[in-house]
């Protein structure tokens, strides 16, 4: 019994000398960096903010398309993005086929437009019109043995009446908010018939005026984004009219410094609003707020920027052609049936007509770029 005893105890001092030399787990160290730890705590806890501030900016950053990098060179094979979009002249009439595809619901869109706007706003005077008229007439007495052709005639007064403020001249403040809120309200209209008629289905009329004014404020947000971006434009409007009044552009150096000033605030306006123009039809969509459709527009209109521009002044030159292929023709009506019967002279045709013409365009430019986005957005990029 000794013996088992003293095995016993020798076993239970090797257990104690094993559990005895066993390492314990200790948690390391925090070690401070000398560049903080001289620091008061407010400033540490500040700068740890900072610090999670930029990490958030940067998995931010990370979701976007960034093409080109600072400092860095940029080649052509890493930032050109291809697309696969009809041509010019496709665009255009493929936007004609789809107004004219569903013609009575546009048409009563803008026949309610029409009232409307002439109910609010109103039209351009009459007197006003035939003051261009007679100033027409008298700065070409010394033309043609002082008459020129009917035709010249109407194309001067088209110009006139577009370029001096087109629909009314003398609009207040509160009907240039109703002029402003009407063809926001159109834009929305257009963009919800659109978007149902793209997809297969039949919408009203009366459905789109109830249901598309819910993104009316997302889209006035936008507009304030566009605002601020258009800054450097009104500032090289400005600066040009201050130059021309003080003769500033007279010295060659000073024209040339300005012309370099105009051309660097124009690009930036320029190269801002190509993708904000595209935000305008993005914000739309249901559930898609402000600051995430300009994103989205941005990350969209990456290096297609130039070919936007191009389909944009294209879609000048044909809403200069509309005007003139319905204007026209309506002004030499005007002309003749005033020149026959004196008693039409206070009848306001061609402003009338110019208003409809103006909700036609508006509805085919509308029409034309939401053509350009959804072919961008449907496009399968590799």
């Amino acid at each position: 019994m000794a013996k088992t005893s003293s095995k016993s105890s020798a076993a239970q001092s090797a257990g104690s000398k094993s559990s005895s030399t066993k390492p314990t787990k200790t948690k390391p160290a925090k070690i401070k960096s000398t560049k903080t730890a001289n620091l008061p705590r407010p400033l540490r806890r500040l700068g740890r903010s900072f610090k999670k501030i930029q990490t958030k900016i940067k998995t931010e950053r990370s979701k976007h398309i960034h093409l080109h990098k600072s400092f860095k060179r940029s080649y052509r094979e890493d930032y050109q993005r291809k697309t696969e979009t009809p041509g010019l002249l496709s665009h255009a009439m493929t936007t004609f086929q789809l107004i004219f595809k569903h013609w009575k619901t546009f048409f009563a869109l803008i026949a309610i437009m029409t009232v409307a706007y002439i109910i609010l706003v109103g039209l351009l005077s009459e007197d006003l019109y035939q003051q261009f008229q007679t100033s027409i007439d008298e700065t070409s007495t010394g033309l043609a043995n002082g008459k020129i052709g009917n035709f010249a005639k109407a194309g001067l007064l088209l110009i006139s009446t577009i370029t001096t403020g087109g629909l009314d001249t003398g609009m207040g403040e509160v009907q240039t908010v109703f002029m402003v809120a009407l063809f926001l309200i159109m834009w929305l209209v257009v963009i919800y018939l659109l978007r149902h008629f793209l997809a297969g289905g039949r919408p009203k009329l009366r459905d789109a005026l109830y249901n598309a004014l819910l993104p009316l404020i997302s889209t006035l947000l936008v507009f304030v984004v566009i605002f601020i971006q258009a800054i450097p434009l009104m500032l090289v409007a400005i600066t040009y009219s201050a130059a021309i009044m003080t003769d500033f552009l007279s010295t060659p150096f000073y024209a040339l410094v300005y012309f370099i000033f105009a051309a660097v605030m124009i690009l930036i306006s320029v190269y801002l609003l190509s993708s904000s123009l595209m935000a305008l039809v993005a914000v739309t969509a249901p559930g898609v707020y402000p600051m995430a459709a300009i994103m989205n527009a941005s990350d969209l209109m990456a290096g297609r920027r130039v070919r936007f521009i191009l389909r944009a002044f294209y879609l000048i030159l044909v809403i200069a052609l509309i005007y003139l292929v319905t204007m026209l023709p309506i002004i030499l009506i005007d002309l003749w049936l005033k020149s026959v019967w004196s008693w039409l002279a206070g009848w306001p045709i061609v402003p009338f007509f110019l208003l409809v013409a103006t909700c036609f365009v508006f509805i085919y430019a509308t029409t034309y770029l939401y053509r350009y986005y959804r072919w961008l957005l449907d496009y399968k990029e590799q």
